[in-house]
């Protein structure tokens, strides 16, 4: 059996509150999550064309609530979750070729995918607005 003084002085594992996230880990749980809220904004896309299908009220219906502010900042999300998702993709095919594995490498391209994705996601969205 174990001294029970020396199970007491073992080192501990860090907690989320210590441990410093490298940018690609970020960039890894980022990507799983989006691919899973690809799952739900898909549904809205569904239900959209569905509603074009069924009829010009039920599609009056959905477009208003659409374009309320609400569902305005709600399509903005699925928007971002779609180019980050791509973006992320673009980084993984990157890496299949064989390119990109050395440490800057890897955090320039972690970076380029957050960046990239808030930057298009933006300029979609002025485009949107712009000519509507």
């Amino acid at each position: 059996m174990a001294d029970a003084g020396a199970k007491a002085s073992r080192p501990l594992s860090p907690h989320l509150q210590v441990y410093r996230w490298p940018v690609t880990m970020l960039m890894s749980i980022l990507h799983r999550f989006t691919g899973g809220a690809l799952y739900f904004g898909t549904l809205l896309l569904a239900a959209w064309l569905i509603a074009a299908a069924s009829g010009p009220r039920a599609f009056e219906i959905v477009n208003a609530i659409y374009g309320s502010w609400f569902g305005l900042l709600v399509l903005f999300g699925y928007s971002w979750v779609l180019i980050h998702h791509l973006l992320g993709g673009l980084r993984h095919f990157v890496w299949d070729v064989g390119a990109g594995f050395s440490k800057p490498a890897r955090d320039n391209l972690a970076r380029l995918n957050l960046l990239g994705s808030i930057v298009l996601t933006v300029l979609l969205w002025a485009a949107v607005l712009l000519f509507r």
